[in-house]
C-alpha cells in the first residue's frame, strides 16, 4: 500500500485553512514526511498519521519546508520516544537543519542523523528506495521519488491446474523463476509467469520553476505532486520567485505523461477558493486534484483499472 496524506497545502505562509508544506507517506509499515512546515506534528495528530516515521526529506531551508522540525521533535521526546530518526536534505544543509534539530533543547532524547543528499542518492528499503532529483528554485533544492522495484509477472493459476501442479510451495517457487518437476516433468516457470511488472513511482518536487529535470524524472510516473503557488495571472511573479503556475505544472504532466497529477503549495490569495487553478491547469492536463490539508488518497498499480481524480 502507499498511502499520502497532505498536512500542509499552503505557499509560503499558513491560513485559516491550510497549513505549510508537508506531505506524509506510509508505503506499507514505513512511514515517510516530506517537508515538514511549523504546526505540522498538529497537523499529523489532527490527520491521523501517527508519530511513528523513521525518515524527514526536506526539499530545501526556505522556513516553510523546514521549520516544523523543531517541534515536531520536540513532541516526539515529550512522548518516550527513544527510536532514532533520520532527516534528509540536498547537501549543504546539514548545519542549518542540526540548528533545528538542536533548538531548544539541553539534550536529545533519541538519535537523530542529519544526511546531505546529491540528486541520484536516498533512501534503499526492501522493495523500493527514495531518491533526491534536481529541480529549479533559484537555492539549494531537490525533488523527491518514491520507486518501487519491479514486480514479478502475473502467475497463470489456470495453467498451473491444468498442468496438475498442486496449490503450495510450488505456486511460489515456479512464481520466483523457478522450473519444478512433476512426476518426473519438468515445468517450466517462463510458461507460467508474464513479464515482469513496473513498481509504482511517486515523485514531489517541492518549489521549483517548470523543468526539464522534472519531466525527465516523472516521466510515466503514477502520481506527480507538483508545486502550483500562482494563477496565469500572476506569470512574472511565479518567474521571479521560481515557482510554476497551475498551468505550468500541468504542462509538466502532460509532457512526462503522468498518470495522475496534485497540485499543492497555493498562494495564500486561491486558498479558499482555488478553482481558478483547477480551471487552468484542467484545460491542458484532465487527471487531476487540488490538493487541501487532510486529503488522504492510495497509489494503485498501474495495471489495476485506472480513476480519474475528482476535483
Amino acid at each position: 500500500m502507499i498511502r499520502i496524506t497532505f498536512l500542509g497545502t499552503a505557499a509560503s505562509r499558513p491560513t485559516v485553512g491550510r497549513n505549510v508544506s508537508s506531505i506524509a507517506i506510509q508505503r506499507g509499515g514505513d512511514q515517510l514526511l516530506f517537508d515538514c512546515g511549523e504546526g505540522t506534528q498538529r497537523q499529523m495528530m489532527r490527520f491521523g498519521t501517527g508519530f511513528s516515521l523513521k525518515w524527514i526529506f526536506i526539499t530545501h531551508l526556505h522556513a516553510d519546508h523546514f521549520l516544523g522540525v523543531t517541534g515536531l521533535l520536540r513532541t516526539m521526546a515529550l512522548q518516550g520516544r527513544t527510536e532514532p530518526i533520520s532527516l534528509f536534505g540536498p547537501t549543504g544543509s546539514e548545519r542549518i537543519l542540526r540548528d533545528a534539530v538542536r533548538l531548544g533543547v539541553e539534550r536529545e532524547k533519541f538519535p537523530v542523523e542529519i544526511r546531505g543528499v546529491k540528486p541520484g542518492e536516498g533512501l534503499r528499503r526492501e522493495g523500493y528506495r527514495i531518491q533526491a532529483f534536481p529541480v529549479d528554485h533559484g537555492t539549494n533544492a531537490v525533488g523527491w521519488s518514491l520507486v518501487e522495484d519491479e514486480r514479478l509477472g502475473r502467475f497463470d493459476v489456470e495453467l498451473a491446474g491444468r498442468l496438475g501442479i498442486p496449490e503450495g510451495p510450488l505456486f511460489g517457487l515456479l512464481h520466483r523463476g523457478e522450473d519444478v518437476e512433476i512426476d518426473g516433468h519438468i515445468v517450466r516457470a517462463k510458461d507460467l509467469v508474464g513479464k515482469p511488472r513496473s513498481g509504482r513511482r511517486v515523485v514531489y518536487t517541492g518549489d521549483t520553476r517548470p523543468s526539464k529535470m522534472t519531466v525527465e524524472h516523472a516521466r510515466g510516473a503514477d502520481l506527480l505532486i507538483h508545486e502550483a503557488t500562482f494563477g496565469d495571472e500572476e506569470q512574472d511573479r511565479a518567474r521571479e520567485t521560481f515557482h510554476s503556475t497551475a498551468a505550468e505544472a500541468a504542462r509538466v504532466a502532460e509532457e512526462c505523461g503522468v498518470r495522475s497529477l496534485i497540485l499543492t503549495h497555493l498562494s495564500a490569495r486561491y486558498s479558499d477558493d482555488p478553482g481558478i487553478l483547477d480551471a487552468q491547469a484542467r484545460a491542458i492536463f484532465r487527471r487531476i486534484r487540488i490538493a487541501h490539508d487532510g486529503l488522504s488518497l492510495e497509489v494503485d498499480y498501474d495495471d489495476d483499472p485506472p480513476s480519474e481524480p475528482d476535483s
